[in-house]
């Protein structure tokens, strides 16, 4: 499904990501931990296609296909999805507006005729009420004035709507309660699929008790450090990074 080798990454002339390696298969559900300023929020935006990530070196191979060669759009229609550790704030539009207006315009890049209102509404209602996202919160304007509890179960909503082949989520935990991150977890865990795979981005090993990983990836200074099972996330959270970076140098 993803094929990343030796990626280096630029932001601004400074070299972030400094020979990144990763392969996911799809059905697979992969977690990148690592410290701050190691890289692993410039990982999601190069995916993504955010601009002013310049790709130095090194390559991206999406279902065989150069990730990298596609405008952000093209990423988007062909299933690549990134939930953002910061979701935007869009005054003025509804988020029930937003959600048909991006459902639709999936559909049409996939080849699908478009959902009239009343088919939208049935289907945004149908996921909604697994991800306890309110008639209330679909009316009001997106993401203004939610918690961040609201705004990750929005974008969980996102990704059960558009159902993307690979799904990225940066820091899906980050300002999260308990009760809010397990709701959030169900919500992705739902998700997963043999034709589906996903790349967890956290701090914390506490996310990963409720989204389990395929396999856990340690990044620092730009590249990955360690892999392993679920056991490599218990080890960083009783030794910390420093000590697996440490063994790695």
């Amino acid at each position: 499904m993803l094929e990343i080798k030796n990626l280096h990454v630029a932001v601004d002339g400074k070299e972030i990501l400094k020979g990144l390696t990763l392969s996911i298969g799809a059905g697979e559900v992969h977690a990148i931990m690592g410290p701050n300023g190691s890289g692993k929020s410039t990982l999601s935006y190069t995916l993504a296609g955010r601009a002013g990530y310049d790709i130095t070196d090194g390559s991206i191979l999406y279902k065989g296909e150069d990730l990298a060669a596609m405008p952000p759009e093209e990423r988007a229609a062909k299933g690549v999805f990134l939930a953002m550790q910061y979701p935007v704030e869009i005054p003025g539009v509804t988020t029930m507006t937003f959600l048909k207006t991006a459902l639709n315009s999936q559909r049409r890049a996939r080849g699908q005729s478009d959902l009239d209102a009343v088919g939208v509404l049935k289907l945004v209602r149908a996921k909604a009420k697994a991800l306890n996202v309110s008639e209330e919160m679909l009316k009001r304007a997106l993401n203004v004035g939610f918690s961040g509890g609201e705004k990750k179960r929005l974008e969980t909503l996102q990704m059960a709507l558009f159902e993307p082949s690979l799904a990225i989520l940066d820091e899906t935990d980050s300002g999260l309660d308990i009760d809010a991150l397990r709701l959030v977890a169900e919500g992705v865990n739902a998700l997963r699929d043999p034709a589906r795979a996903m790349l967890v981005i956290t701090h914390y090993q506490r996310l990963l008790d409720y989204i389990v990983p395929d396999r856990i990836h340690v990044l620092a200074k730009g590249r990955i450090v360690a892999e392993g099972g679920k056991e490599l996330a218990l080890e960083l959270e009783a030794k910390g990074y420093e000590h697996i970076v440490g063994q790695a140098a």
